[in-house]
């Protein structure tokens, strides 16, 4: 009788442990297969919407709904305001819930009231009020300002001494709403007048805007651009992948001049984009409005935010409060930026092919590898059999060359996902690479085992020199070529590079990248003595 019984009761045990193992991951697979379809039912509410929704359930993102104080198991959050509401109550959280008013009118002393989004606290938040911990309560019992992040306890709330709102620790770098209803009420929009504008914000006001490419290397981007929205005033943020740069920079001609910093998030093509459509602003005038710019690497290779201190890649491990203090604390530098033109033999009177290049030049075995030529080198292997460079001249004066297969012209000090390729290895005393010195550095590979070597520190490339005129003239081959990791095959041809700009970017003086070498690090940084205005001076590297 007795073992019958425990008998039962371990099969009891059994059946309840496996009931409650199997519902989590049933309830779990039930919402992942839900989501897709329920993100396209919801796609035109949220479009309609005056707030900026994302789908959300118990598993993705657990909260409770700001209109029926219930938890969430299948509804959304505003990534501007941060109200969570229920599937079935997002219609009514419309109707009653505000979200952040990109413009409106202050109360005093540019400041206006708090505006507080009860519930869904972050952890470890304390009151404003009473200095105890916020966020560890179920349901809404605490509210958060969406505008300067305070935080408080219901019952403190009535008792608050302030009611006003600072903007909080980053006042310096949110656009206020205030500032852009004042702008809107100018009669003459002028540069004076919007420094008139912005005394009210502070002395050391300097707005931040954010350009996210959400198509960059580990799709962060959208992730990116709900934190800054919550942060910052949401007319700052721009989704790459819905407004190019060239209309999202518009919105430095409405801010003082030489006030502005521009936070690129994703890869150096992404950077690229924007410095191009920063030189735009200079054909059309707007020189005064030109921002500093400054990368959150979200790409594959990173190679320029490498070389200017901001690391080889951005995978959430500081958060974006810290992002922005990095920003505020970075330094002035100027960047060299170059035109590579490409006029292909026998089509001169064509029109020639014109890139613009920041990070490095090649063709040969990188540029192969960027455009995955490997299927067709297994096809042809006599494609590098020889000699595909007729000529190399530096400053005018023709270099002797071994037998290359590729040709490398760098303006920065990595290359390769972190590959500090002109210093390379070794005791030899090389001159450190600028990127603010009007030079290229110019090395040659022997083959792609020769780069892989390179990358993994066992070999040097070929040092061919320092040059501000380069000529390069290539055989009949068709070969792979890159400009800042854009490949395409090329025939025969002359290239020419000429200096083209210089663009203000910010340099994080704080060591972020992979290299542990310090005396690296500093030999890439800048002086002082070149912290100025960009320079329009021409100097001509040729690639014959």
């Amino acid at each position: 009788m007795e073992e019958s019984t425990e008998l039962r009761e371990e099969w009891t045990l059994l059946l309840w442990t496996t009931v409650a193992f199997l519902v989590p991951v049933l309830i779990t697979l039930w919402c992942s297969f839900q989501r897709p379809k329920r993100k396209v039912q919801l796609k035109d509410l949220f479009r309609k919407s005056k707030h900026g929704w994302h789908y959300t359930d118990l598993f993705n993102k657990p909260t409770y709904c700001c209109v029926c104080s219930q938890p969430i198991l299948q509804g959304a959050f505003c990534d501007c305001c941060g109200i969570c509401a229920d599937e079935e109550c997002i219609q009514r959280a419309d109707r009653i819930l505000s979200c952040k008013e990109i413009m409106t009118q202050s109360q005093t002393d540019g400041r206006f009231y708090h505006q507080w989004v009860r519930g869904n606290v972050p952890l470890a938040s304390y009151c404003a009020e009473c200095k105890q911990q916020c966020g560890n309560q179920p349901k809404l019992c605490d509210y958060r300002c969406v505008w300067c992040q305070t935080t408080v306890h219901d019952d403190c709330l009535s008792s608050l001494n302030d009611d006003l709102c600072d903007l909080g620790e980053f006042r310096s770098v949110i656009i206020p709403p205030h500032y852009l209803y004042q702008v809107n009420k100018l009669r003459r929009r002028h540069p004076d007048e919007y420094s008139k504008l912005a005394a009210v914000c502070g002395s050391g006001w300097t707005p931040v805007l954010l350009l996210a490419n959400t198509r960059s290397g580990n799709n962060m981007g959208e992730v990116l651009l709900g934190e800054f929205r919550t942060l910052l005033n949401p007319v700052q943020v721009f989704d790459l992948s819905e407004l190019p740069p060239s209309k999202a920079l518009q919105l430095c001609t409405l801010l003082p001049p030489g006030s502005v910093r521009v936070l690129v998030c994703g890869g150096d093509g992404t950077v690229g984009w924007v410095l191009d459509a920063i030189d735009t602003m200079k054909l059309k005038g707007q020189d005064q409005f030109i921002p500093l710019v400054t990368i959150l690497p979200l790409g594959t290779g990173n190679d320029l935010s490498n070389s200017l201190g901001w690391g080889a890649g951005y995978a959430g491990e500081i958060s974006v409060e810290q992002v922005l203090r990095n920003v505020l604390e970075a330094e002035v530098v100027q960047m060299d930026r170059w035109k590579v033109q490409v006029v292909s033999k026998g089509n001169y009177f064509r029109k020639p092919k014109v890139l613009s290049m920041n990070n490095y030049f090649s063709v040969g075995p990188d540029a192969l590898m960027a455009l995955n030529f490997h299927a067709h080198r297994e096809k042809t292997p006599s494609f590098f059999s020889s000699r595909i460079i007729n000529k190399l001249e530096l400053d005018g004066e023709q270099v002797t060359l071994p037998s290359l297969e590729g040709i490398i012209v760098c303006n920065i000090g990595y290359w390769g996902g972190g590959c500090r390729l002109w210093e390379g290895m070794g005791d030899e005393p090389y001159p450190p690479t600028r990127v603010d010195d009007g030079l290229l550095e110019v090395v040659g590979v022997y083959g792609s085992f020769h780069c892989a070597q390179i990358q993994v520190n066992l070999a040097n490339p070929v040092r061919l020199g320092q040059a501000h005129t380069v000529r390069l003239v290539l055989k009949s081959s068709r070969m792979p070529m890159q400009v800042d990791g854009e490949p395409w095959a090329q025939g025969p041809c002359t290239i020419t590079i000429t200096h083209k700009t210089q663009a203000l970017m910010l340099y994080h003086s704080a060591e972020h990248t992979d290299d542990d070498d310090s005396s690296a690090s500093e030999a890439e940084e800048p002086s002082a003595d070149h912290i100025d205005t960009a320079s329009n001076t021409q100097e001509t590297v040729t690639v014959s």
